[in-house]
């Protein structure tokens, strides 16, 4: 099975300054990985630049245009205390957004089944009108919505097992009876939001918060039992994965402690949720990871998940 990856070299421009934990080595310690492994059936493809059209699924004229308009020619410019801009923080987040939205384009053109978008900035904190959280355009949901208005999927599953929660998908598809968003996360942790009772209009929200210290038994119960069933019960026609790695134990920003099978398995149990629903097709969209080298081993165990045990 191929996994056709969309990347580009934006993602290691874009540089929210000294320190910042989301930074360029992130991206770099993914492609380390990705050499050394040299994982079998991976395409490499270039990340588009998103529409405004595309980008306008999710966000207003006047949010796309607050974010491209005060990217900054030198220097940063600081959005929130979290969320900083670099000169090539625009196109990076631009083709964040873009190679989502051409992950889902590979999927139904029947070049692939399983495609990933291995960008940053990551998206899923950003709502529809304020940039947060290291997120600037939400690239899941823009990519969601890219699928049901261009290959006319209609019911779409949303799985988010970044170990902070996806307020900014939440609140995208809080009033969509047609998107099941489910989280896993730490709680409490930031964005303070994810309670399980924050369940959506129609009931459409699984959130399902994990104190730390959560490991990979506990956490494969909840995933299993809850996450998974839902997901088979509602039987979308595209599995979305917003593929945070930072619930990894080794990661700095949080205190789960999963390890890089949890990711292969919940990769591989997404597949079959996927084969039985949707004919084999999932989306994958690079979120959070923090921890250089767990992140870049977390990733090839999250596409061998993805080809069915062997990339």
């Amino acid at each position: 099975m191929s996994i056709h990856v969309f990347s580009h070299a934006s993602a290691a421009a874009h540089d929210p300054g000294p320190g910042h934990p989301e930074g360029p080595v992130r991206i770099q310690a993914i492609e380390a990985a990705l050499a050394e492994a040299s994982p079998r059936g991976i395409v490499r493809l270039e990340a588009p630049r998103a529409s405004r059209d595309q980008l306008r699924l999710a966000h207003p004229d006047r949010y796309i245009d607050h974010i491209l308009d005060n990217v900054p020619s030198t220097g940063y410019a600081r959005l929130d205390g979290d969320t900083v801009m670099s000169p090539a923080s625009g196109d990076a987040a631009l083709r964040a957004a873009g190679g989502a939205c051409a992950a889902v384009d590979a999927v139904f053109s029947n070049a692939t089944r399983r495609a990933f978008s291995l960008m940053r900035p990551p998206g899923h904190h950003a709502e529809p009108e304020e940039a947060m959280g290291f997120c600037l355009f939400n690239s899941i949901a823009i990519a969601a919505l890219h699928a049901r208005a261009v290959h006319g999927v209609q019911r779409i599953a949303i799985f988010d097992f970044d170990v902070h929660h996806g307020n900014g998908t939440q609140a995208i598809f809080f009033d969509d009876p047609d998107t099941l968003y489910l989280s896993t996360h730490q709680m409490p942790l930031y964005p303070g939001t994810g309670a399980r009772s924050e369940t959506g209009s129609h009931r459409t929200i699984v959130n399902r918060p994990c104190p730390p210290g959560t490991g990979s038994k506990a956490w494969r119960q909840v995933v299993e039992n809850e996450i998974l069933t839902a997901i088979d019960g509602f039987a979308p026609g595209l599995v979305m994965l917003s593929a945070g790695f930072d619930a990894h134990e080794l990661d700095p920003l949080a205190q789960m402690e999963l390890v890089e099978d949890d990711f292969r398995w919940a990769a591989e149990r997404s597949v079959e949720l996927a084969q039985r629903h949707s004919d084999g097709a999932v989306v994958s969209v690079l979120e959070g990871g923090y921890h250089p080298p767990a992140l870049g081993r977390s990733v090839i165990a999250h596409l061998e998940g993805l080809a069915g045990g062997s990339a």
